[in-house]
């Protein structure tokens, strides 16, 4: 299987390195920020550096359109896994479009309360994860994966 690996550096990107026992055995891909922590955590991984700030950056929101086209043309992953935030809806998006199915993780700090690329995503997603209970009363079809952390 292979996988695209789609996050924002910080705690999006932390959310998705505690499931290596799953995305280890795979071939993937990822996409995130050139940042330090993201930098260092994904040493020795295949990586393409998405465009940073996206929130409120029409600019970038574009260009990381463009780079989903390509990356998910070039790449044809199976599926494509996310925590957010906003780097990953060009992705799921364009995924869309192209019949990639697609995996969106609910943060683990939005207990009560959806995230806006999570409500973004959800009506696009194959499947929705939720790692607290409280979380389904938002995403009543999200599967409930408990923590990552």
């Amino acid at each position: 299987m292979k996988i695209l690996l789609v996050a924002s550096d910080g705690g999006h990107l932390a959310q998705l390195l505690p499931l290596d026992d799953w995305w280890g055995r795979h071939d993937r891909h990822w996409v995130t920020f050139r940042k330090p922590d993201a930098v260092a955590a994904l040493e020795g991984e295949q990586v393409t550096w998405a465009y940073h700030p996206t929130t409120r950056n029409l600019p970038n929101a574009l260009r990381n359109l463009g780079l989903a086209v390509q990356t998910l043309r070039r790449l044809r992953p199976d599926v494509v896994v996310s925590t957010g935030a906003g780097v990953s809806l060009p992705f799921f998006v364009v995924a869309r479009f192209l019949r990639i199915r697609t995996v969106y993780i609910e943060v683990f700090d939005r207990v009560d309360s959806p995230t806006l690329t999570g409500r973004l995503s959800y009506p696009i997603s194959d499947a929705m994860c939720s790692q607290w209970p409280q979380q389904r009363a938002i995403y009543p079809e999200a599967v409930l994966i408990g923590p990552t952390l």
